[in-house]
């Protein structure tokens, strides 16, 4: 099988094209050619931009890929071009979006007002009428302005010509994870402070992870498997933990014994509504592709600790404000 990844050169990317190179594909990546990655020798790299796919045409059509993955659509001029670009050229997209698609994510975040949706969340679950998430956060021209997955995958899986997969991933966590979600906490720990304060209902706040290896994984079992086309996937961890135990974890393997405590509202606002817990119900892809996790879950977390361990100097903490609420709460 002959399969394109798209933005194949970080976090996720290099895992998957190992992968499928060690099953045997032959595998090209199309990038910027910014981004240094180990990828193997036999990988195929097309250099160019991921807005302007249509000028590389020729060079996908001399490649013939069966598969396409796109790592990176993130607005629906992405889908779009994707589509159009690759409707007479390959057989099938795998296409990465989110669980952010969610209405209870929508929930979660404020977007959205209502009851409460019910856990676990199944890929069939209602999505978010509000679109563009993050636009409030951006400003015209800046990446997350135009994010939205839920059109993208609403283009990629109403294409007629070429038929589609879609995954929704998880937070995803592992050595490389450029959002860095282990280190408010393990800075914290590493420096020796004697307690850990949460928004008390964030701290039973239960959200969707998965470590980087195992989304590979899943990315590569959808990809080789043709009857995951049409179909959509939830991937995640099957335990979803809270907050605290997630923090429980990490003080474990690092060996912290400090104090987690809950903070009411008034005194340290969370900004979102946490009584909207993400569960993710990803029992579809383990039944039908057989996915299961190939790093054993301690492993995950102790890989992940080991690596944010070297870049705890890029988020440095002011604890002024920590000690004076741990003042006023006489802890």
């Amino acid at each position: 099988m002959r399969v394109l990844v798209i933005g194949g050169t970080r976090f996720i990317g290099p895992r998957l094209v190992h992968r499928l190179a060690k099953a045997g594909h032959e595998v090209a990546v199309f990038h910027r050619g910014r981004t240094r990655a180990n990828l193997p020798p036999s990988v195929l790299c097309i250099l160019g931009d991921r807005h302007q796919l249509a000028n590389h045409t020729e060079a996908f059509r001399c490649f013939r890929p069966d598969v396409v993955v796109d790592m990176i659509a993130m607005t629906e001029q992405d889908a779009r071009s994707l589509v159009d670009t690759f409707r007479a050229i390959a057989k099938r997209l795998v296409v990465i979006s989110s669980g952010d698609v969610y209405r209870a994510y929508g929930l979660f975040t404020g977007l959205e007002q209502g009851p409460l949706e019910p856990i676990p969340i199944r890929d069939n679950a209602p999505l978010r009428t509000i679109l563009y998430p993050y636009r409030s956060k951006a400003s015209p021209g800046d990446d997350l302005y135009d994010y939205e997955k839920i059109l993208v995958e609403r283009v990629v899986m109403g294409e007629s010509a070429i038929e589609a997969t879609v995954l929704r991933l998880p937070m995803v966590y592992g050595p490389g994870d450029s959002m860095h979600r282990i280190a408010p906490y393990l800075r914290r720990m590493v420096d020796g402070r004697p307690a850990i304060l949460l928004n008390e209902t964030m701290a039973h706040w239960r959200s969707p992870r998965g470590y980087v290896d195992d989304v590979a994984e899943a990315v590569a079992l959808a990809v080789q498997n043709p009857t995951a086309a049409g179909q959509i996937y939830n991937v995640a961890e099957p335990i979803a933990f809270t907050e605290f135990e997630w923090i429980a974890r990490i003080a474990a393997i690092v060996g912290w014994n400090g104090r987690m405590i809950p903070v009411p509202e008034a005194k340290m606002a969370s900004g979102f509504n946490a009584s909207q817990n993400l569960v993710v119900d990803s029992s579809r892809i383990r039944t039908v592709l057989g996915f299961h996790e190939i790093t054993a879950s301690d492993d995950a977390l102790r890989a992940t600790i080991d690596w944010e361990q070297h870049h705890l100097e890029e988020h440095p903490v002011d604890y002024q404000q920590e000690d004076a609420l741990l003042t006023e709460l006489s802890l």
